[in-house]
Parts: C-alpha cells; sequence; structure tokens
C-alpha cells in the first residue's frame, strides 16, 4: 500500500497527533497487516463501516476507489451496498451506490 499522508496534508499544523496516528498507526501498521487481512477485504470491511456509520462524503469516495484499486470489482461492490443497505438504511446505500457508480462506472464488471 502506498504511503498515506492525508492526515499531515489536512491537519498537520492543526493536529499533528491525529494526522500521526492516521498516517502512522491507521494507514501505516493497520493497513500493513496483510497476513491477518488482506487489503481487499480491509476495504469491503471500511467501506461497509464508513456507509453503516452514515460517512458519507469524501471518505467513502476514497475508500470504494482503494477498495476498487485493491481488487473489488464492480459487482461485488454492488452486492456489498445492496446487502449493507438492509442494515444501514437504504438513504446511505442510495448515496454510497452513487459515489461507486462515479468510481466504477456503468459498463464496467
Amino acid at each position: 500500500m502506498k504511503k498515506v499522508t492525508a492526515g499531515r496534508d489536512a491537519l498537520g499544523n492543526f493536529a499533528p497527533k491525529f494526522a500521526e496516528l492516521n498516517d502512522d498507526v491507521l494507514f501505516g501498521e493497520i493497513w500493513s497487516r496483510e497476513s491477518q487481512l488482506s487489503l481487499r477485504d480491509r476495504s469491503v470491511v471500511t467501506v461497509t463501516a464508513l456507509m453503516a456509520s452514515g460517512v458519507l462524503d469524501s471518505s467513502l469516495a476514497f475508500h470504494i476507489q482503494e477498495a476498487k484499486h485493491n481488487g473489488v470489482t464492480q459487482n461485488e461492490m454492488a452486492e456489498i451496498l445492496t446487502h449493507a443497505a438492509f442494515y444501514a438504511g437504504w438513504p446511505k446505500a442510495w448515496a454510497a451506490f452513487k459515489m461507486a457508480k462515479e468510481i466504477y462506472g456503468e459498463t464496467e464488471s
């Protein structure tokens, strides 16, 4: 996984500890534990958790893009969001589908 600097880029001067935890611990240490859980599976969990929590902003879009990059197909993403809709709520699923559709496009499978 590429080195993430989003925390430092957005909050480095304002909240340096949070930026450090985001970049070095969450994305540096946790996401790098591929022997425990693959990047693909971490992406599925993260997209589902963000949607269920109602985090329907650029964070979700970033993680849908990462899921695609980590091997989650358009058909799988559609199934993940459909399944999660029954637990997280229909409006959240609609918002997540809008993002996924933009990221995957309509013709990719």
